[in-house]
């Protein structure tokens, strides 16, 4: 017997066992579709595992698992919140404020409406907004001035997307 054929036979069991598994969870007549409709009476019968797991945002969709994942980086900022003011980056802070604040407006608009995702964007923005205030407090403590400490952040984010423009300016012409 070639190592083809116990591969085969391998997802064959594995796939009928899967199938068996979920059995319970399929409408009587069902059989071969991968979702169920989203009748009425039928959404009645459902456990709230169905439910979660059959969701148009449920656990097998991008729409939870992308929330998931980022809040990863609210964690991240939360951990920041130790770091001096004057290590962390002004720009990069202003990006998750704004990112944060944008997405969580977006996800309201969106169908399905993604409250997981609202929520985490949310965070994500107030992280932000937490830290540019810090960096911006601490930026006037040293000038004395909030319109010193300010005008140096404008020349900060000027500076950054100049240099960034050069860099693809500089791409593009190799090309």
């Amino acid at each position: 017997m070639s190592s083809s054929r116990v591969g085969l036979r391998f997802f064959q069991n594995a796939r009928a066992a899967f199938r068996d598994a979920y059995a319970p969870f399929r409408r009587p007549g069902a059989q071969g579709r991968r979702f169920q409709s989203s009748d009425a009476p039928a959404a009645e019968q459902q456990s709230t595992f169905q439910r979660l797991w059959n969701s148009p945002i449920g656990v097998k969709t991008v729409h939870f698992w992308a929330p998931v994942m980022k809040w990863g980086l609210v964690i991240a900022g939360i951990s920041d919140f130790q770091r001096p003011a004057e290590k962390l980056s002004l720009t990069q802070n202003g990006a998750l404020t704004a990112t944060g604040l944008i997405w969580t407006r977006w996800c309201m608009i969106i169908t399905p409406k993604n409250y997981l995702l609202a929520a985490v964007n949310f965070f994500l923005g107030c992280v932000g907004i937490v830290q540019v205030g810090r960096i911006v407090s601490y930026r006037r403590s040293l000038d004395g001035s909030t319109t010193e400490a300010v005008k140096d952040m404008e020349h900060e984010v000027v500076d950054s997307a100049k240099a960034a423009v050069a860099k693809v300016e500089a791409v593009i012409e190799k090309k």
